[in-house]
């Protein structure tokens, strides 16, 4: 049986602090990014942090998920990921723990956006950005060359919002 919301999933920290439950945010948009720290797209943590600042009191969630899956652009282990984003972009998102993203072995949330959206919706590399709604839906995803700051992903974020 297929799930219908993204409520029914969590992830692990990135901390290793317990769980990120995607329905403790029911009622609220959650962006999830599918992240790397080596890739030409890790400067989007910047504009992934200036979302959050911006949006996170409104109710917006950010949440970043690191992935080796796309040219094995996630080396480090879970210390060295944190280290990296905070040092660098003063990330204060969640962050999750390193997760599959692609294929069979992928988080069971991403296997859940093919499933619902099809197989465009798998992340194609790195910073993949899926905005779910506060129901808990699928609002929409952007591939990796559209920036946290496009005018259609604010667009999208003030939407959910509202």
């Amino acid at each position: 049986m297929t799930q219908k919301s993204a409520h029914e999933f969590s992830f692990s920290r990135l901390d290793g602090k317990g769980r990120l439950p995607l329905s403790a945010y029911r009622g609220r948009p959650v962006l999830v990014v599918n992240t790397a720290s080596q890739c030409r797209f890790t400067n989007q943590y910047e504009d992934l942090q200036a979302l959050h600042a911006r949006y996170s009191a409104r109710g917006l969630t950010v949440i970043g998920v690191p992935s080796n899956d796309f040219g094995q652009q996630e080396p480090g282990g879970a210390s060295e990921i944190g280290a990296f984003c905070q040092k660098n972009y003063g990330v204060e998102f969640s962050m999750a723990a390193k997760e599959q993203v692609v294929g069979p072995a992928a988080h069971p949330f991403f296997r859940w956006l093919v499933d619902s959206a099809g197989e465009d919706a798998a992340p194609r590399w790195n910073f993949h950005k899926y905005l779910i709604g506060k129901d808990g839906a699928l609002v929409r995803y952007w591939s990796s060359v559209f920036r946290p700051s496009n005018d259609a992903v604010i667009k999208a974020v003030e939407g959910a919002l509202a």
